[in-house]
């Protein structure tokens, strides 16, 4: 995968979310953020005051735990969710 700056991966992930119809929000409060369901809505909410690095790996998280079907998942996304993925196992260690 080609070096990026993370803002604009931070926009790939946001487009795609978006694109699969899941509505995105960034909100303050005392919470990290995720995916959840609110009245049969899916959708990721963020802390607003999250960092950029730390939007790509809750937004990676939550694409992840929503269960898309990868073959709507292009290399792209799918390569900067692996990513994240990995970067969260080796900080579990």
């Amino acid at each position: 995968m080609r070096k990026r700056k993370p803002e604009t991966i931070l926009e790939e992930l946001e487009k795609f979310v978006r694109s699969l119809g899941i509505t995105l929000r960034y909100e303050r409060g005392d919470f990290e953020g995720g995916y959840c369901v609110l009245r049969e809505q899916k959708m990721i909410i963020i802390n607003k005051l999250a960092n950029t690095q730390k939007r790509i790996s809750l937004l990676s998280q939550s694409i992840m735990e929503m269960g898309i079907d990868e073959s709507l998942i292009n290399e792209d996304i799918k390569s900067i969710i692996e990513d994240e993925l990995a970067k969260l196992k080796i900080g579990e260690k």
